[in-house]
């Protein structure tokens, strides 16, 4: 394989984001993670796993970021995971710490890759990512828009007994609470959702969107989604490696779209080899850009946090 993506954070996320990069069949995979025989492991399950499932890309582990050099793609999964109880801002201090050193490395060792973020708190992460590496803004993208439109595509689903391949969906904004789903723009066979569902099904399935990494979490109980972050990261770097132009919304630097200016805010991009190579710009209601006002208002708390703790 002549394409080569890192993966840094060997937990659930992470080594999910290397299995399914994998068996796809993109790229061959560097597995990098901390905590000593981690990465080496769960790389040498996955090559074992290959002869099964049919592929010839190779997984690699490490505990240092050397073999990471000249890779296309940098997948950031490292962090503490949310907990019961806990907010995705108040993973901040800590994860920001380990977002930022991350990712001074592999910018350095790959200085020409697209850099995925999907450690939380999203939204922040973005921006110390963005700082750490002097990246053009192209080259920074948060992984949140795909797994929200995710679940409220799985969400329209299950309520209308459809097949999920059907449903479409947009959520803007921050990756939490005031994230922005979209019920005009999403869809089912083209069908807006509105022409099949009442306002008060559709309020209550905005509802669950938004909470939907918190209703895992209360599950699981000792940590929080990873097969579907996984899915979501994985089909930004296909659409990246395979230079599809995909539009799907992702967490992209803004400096003006939607009256936003200086965050990294989720929208609609067209994905490529160049990173985010279009922002496309929805019309919005007025009910809607002000909930993606308010939804920017939080993200910039979150960027203030960061100048506060010296990030």
């Amino acid at each position: 394989m002549n394409r080569k993506v890192t993966v840094v954070g060997a937990g659930n996320v992470g080594a999910t984001v290397a299995q399914r990069l994998a068996e796809k069949e993109l790229c061959d995979v560097v597995l990098v993670d901390i905590v000593e025989g981690v990465p080496q492991g769960k790389a040498l399950d996955l090559s074992e796993a290959a002869p099964i499932e049919k592929h010839d890309a190779h997984v690699t582990g490490y505990n240092d970021y050397d073999a990471s050099a000249g890779s296309d793609i940098i997948i950031i999964t490292a962090g503490i995971p949310r907990k019961p109880g806990m907010s995705r801002d108040d993973l901040i201090s800590t994860n920001a710490g380990i977002v930022k050193n991350v990712t001074k490395q592999v910018s350095a060792l790959s200085p020409n890759a697209v850099i995925i973020i999907v450690s939380n708190p999203l939204d922040a992460m973005c921006h110390v990512a963005y700082e750490a590496s002097g990246f053009p803004k192209n080259r920074v993208i948060g992984m949140a828009g795909v797994l929200d439109s995710a679940r409220f595509r799985t969400f329209i689903a299950m309520e209308l007994n459809v097949s999920v391949e059907n449903t479409h969906a947009f959520v803007l904004g921050g990756h939490g609470d005031t994230m922005v789903p979209l019920p005009r723009y999403s869809t089912v066979a083209g069908i807006p959702i509105t022409e099949l569902l009442t306002k008060d099904r559709i309020d209550a399935l905005v509802k669950r969107t938004a909470s939907g990494g918190a209703e895992i979490v209360s599950l699981l109980k000792t940590g929080s989604a990873y097969y579907a972050p996984a899915s979501a990261a994985v089909e930004m770097a296909e659409a990246i490696l395979k230079d599809k132009k995909k539009i799907l919304p992702c967490a992209a630097y803004l400096e003006g779209e939607y009256g936003i200016n200086g965050l990294f805010i989720g929208v609609p991009v067209k994905l490529g080899a160049k990173g985010v190579e279009e922002i496309i710009q929805i019309k919005l209601t007025d009910e809607e850009q002000a909930a993606l006002n308010k939804s920017a208002e939080s993200v910039a708390e979150l960027k203030n946090i960061l100048k506060k703790l010296g990030v």
